[in-house]
């Protein structure tokens, strides 16, 4: 791997670079992820089953209530605070997520692009008020105290748990029109809003170089935001345990962790030229 890491910092030496991350770089974390080995199968909920069932949503809600309060216990690791550092030096120009979990802002990351969305927030899809997800976790916990957090409880890599049962459950509804709640994530079956994949795309169109960290590609969104680096011909260093779907068009390809593999790129990377 020493080689690869080596080929790296000769790719993103001297060039502005764009960052892509996805579930890998939260594992080191404590938060799984869907594609490794050993990983829990995944049977998403789509938004068109949010909001077509009250028994659907009382399932999402229980499980991700539940799971939300130990995803809060979480904290950044290596390769978040390596991924921070790189920004401040001003060698990257921010980070594009596809992870739901907060942890590049906690980290220090300034210019964080949430593709999918946070679980930080929760919206009213009916007059689009938006609350604090820890304003509805009391809700939820004061509507339903025989709900328990249990420390045997699988988390899964979209910050819930599968619930034992819903019976019973209260959904919490929006204080302002009485309308259904929402987490802002962008569920299976939705598309991200336009305005923020822009974003996303101004910061690769801004950059000399695409670093991948944890993330196989398999989501269309993440790709293509490679393929636009690939006609531009950027070098594209991918940083995953595993096959992407990106390895063929990668420059760089190191399978590795992604904490100790982005603090040593931190550490190597130089400082961009003054007056960049």
């Amino acid at each position: 791997m020493a080689g690869a890491v080596d080929e790296a910092v000769s790719a993103l030496s001297g060039r502005p670079v764009a960052v892509l991350t996805g579930a890998g770089v939260s594992t080191d974390s404590g938060i799984p992820d869907y594609r490794g080995e050993g990983a829990p199968v995944r049977t998403p909920m789509t938004v068109q089953q949010f909001l077509a069932s009250d028994h659907a949503r009382r399932r999402y809600w229980v499980g991700s209530h539940l799971g939300w309060r130990r995803f809060t216990s979480v904290r950044p690791n290596g390769g978040h605070t390596a991924l921070a550092a790189l920004e401040r030096r001003g060698v990257t120009g921010g980070v594009i997520t596809q992870n739901v979990d907060g942890l590049h802002l906690q980290a220090g990351s300034r210019r964080v692009v949430e593709l999918h969305g946070t679980m930080r927030r929760v919206i009213c899809l009916h007059c689009g008020q938006v609350f604090d997800r820890r304003a509805i976790a009391v809700r939820i916990e004061a509507d339903n105290p025989w709900m328990t957090t249990s420390e045997d409880a699988v988390l899964l890599p979209d910050g819930d748990v599968r619930p034992e049962s819903v019976d019973g459950f209260r959904l919490p509804v929006c204080t302002v029109c009485g309308g259904m709640l929402k987490p802002e994530v962008v569920f299976f079956g939705e598309t991200i809003p336009p305005a923020r994949f822009a974003g996303a795309e101004q910061l690769v169109a801004r950059a000399r170089a695409l670093l991948v960290a944890g993330s196989s590609l398999a989501v269309n969104s993440g790709m293509r935001l490679v393929q636009r680096a690939q006609r531009r011909d950027l070098p594209i260093v991918i940083v995953n345990r595993g096959q992407t779907r990106a390895d063929a068009h990668a420059s760089v390809k190191i399978d590795g962790g992604t904490s100790e593999v982005l603090a040593e790129l931190a550490e190597r990377l130089p400082d961009p030229p003054s007056g960049r």
